[in-house]
């Protein structure tokens, strides 16, 4: 009897009734790729497939806390740190190129080994460059097509030509918004040259939901987030303001993991980090909601169509465009950081004539996952 034959056949049995295997990896720039990561998570593991996390760090803390049961690697993220000042914030992102595109090479490379052993059936990168396989689908998620720069036109087409070089390096591209007029990212996410790969939009990924919570009258709730030094520059900033405000507010920090705390009184509370389902309450209870123009964030207003204060973080040229376009739409209200003050941005803010757009197409994540499924059997 031929027992090596019969052991391939019974492994390849094995792997046609399991579930498909897909490895998802978000980038470590802030929270917001993690958080997005959620509601596509959970689309996954309905959709039948056996979902494992690559991360590391405040993200793999904040999705461990969402799905204790799902396994997890180790990956090292890309640890960019951004400057003080809003003006070097550009120049540090130069010099730290070498090192991104190393980390870009080392994760490549990595992704060939955890294959061998883990035998995945797909890969999904939330802007990880590197999560790319010649033998196995791969997706590509991001909103930003069009990369800004500080520099002007001739600098951005410098940056799409190297984005779309990485980009059309897997199979398909998701882009978390709108197709048409209804969208969040404007030209980012609808720039007039696309990647030379299939492009899907999946609507506007966010992990809350609306539900029937009294809002609270001059309740504020404050989310902090992003990489440092600038998270701890503004979270400074709205702990001298909100110190001095005499309605009640919650404050996030955005620090999943951390033994740092902040003593909260009866009207102002801290908290580090808050579970999905404790943010969603907080933001559905607020008044207005004061955050950064992270996309993440902004899908997750407008979801639930909260009115926002946004601070762009100083010198990052994606949330200060964010800022203006929904600004301009009437979406939220944008303030530059250097102008914020509490009492003056909530005085704007409610007679700020806010026009939050209903989300008309909640099925287009659902359609796009179970197509790409399905694909794989």
């Amino acid at each position: 009897m031929d027992h090596s034959r019969n052991e391939k056949i019974g492994l390849a049995g094995q792997s046609l009734l399991r579930k498909p295997r897909i490895l998802l990896a978000p980038l470590d720039w802030g929270l917001g790729h993690a958080t997005r990561c959620i509601p596509l998570i959970r689309s996954l593991l309905k959709a039948g497939t056996e979902v494992w996390i690559a991360a590391e760090g405040m993200q793999q803390a904040l999705l461990k806390e969402e799905f204790p049961e799902l396994s997890f690697l180790p990956l090292k993220g890309y640890r960019v740190r951004y400057a003080r000042s809003g003006a070097g914030l550009f120049t540090r992102m130069l010099l730290q190129a070498p090192m991104i595109l190393k980390n870009i090479r080392k994760e490549n490379e990595w992704l060939k080994e955890v294959v061998k052993e883990n035998e995945f059936d797909a890969v999904i990168s939330d802007n990880r460059y590197g999560l790319y396989h010649k033998d196995l689908p791969c997706i590509f998620i991001t909103h930003q097509l069009h990369i800004k720069s500080p520099s002007g036109s001739w600098l951005d087409r410098l940056l799409r030509k190297r984005n779309y070089k990485y980009i059309n390096r897997f199979t398909e591209c998701w882009v978390p918004d709108m197709p048409g007029e209804n969208n969040l990212a404007g030209e980012l996410s609808h720039p007039f040259k696309k990647p030379a790969i299939p492009l899907h939009y999946i609507g506007w990924l966010s992990r809350f939901e609306t539900f029937g919570a009294t809002e609270k009258n001059s309740h504020l709730l404050v989310v902090l987030s992003g990489p440092e030094p600038q998270r701890s520059i503004f979270e400074n900033k709205v702990i001298h303001e909100v110190s001095h405000y005499p309605g009640t507010a919650t404050v996030v920090r955005g620090l999943p993991g951390s033994s740092s705390i902040l003593p909260s009184t009866s009207m102002i509370r801290f908290y580090n980090h808050l579970t999905a389902a404790e943010l969603n309450k907080e933001m559905a209870m607020a008044e207005f909601v004061i955050s950064r123009s992270g996309y993440s964030t902004v899908m997750d207003l407008v979801t639930l169509g909260k009115k926002s204060i946004l601070v762009p973080t100083p010198g990052q040229t994606e949330q200060i465009y964010l800022g203006a376009y929904l600004h301009e739409r009437k979406i939220a209200m944008a303030v530059p950081q250097n102008q914020f003050l509490l009492q003056t941005s909530l005085d704007k803010a409610r007679s700020f004539q806010y026009k939050i757009p209903e989300y008309s197409e909640p099925f287009l994540l659902e359609k796009t996952v179970t197509d790409f499924i399905r694909s794989l059997k």
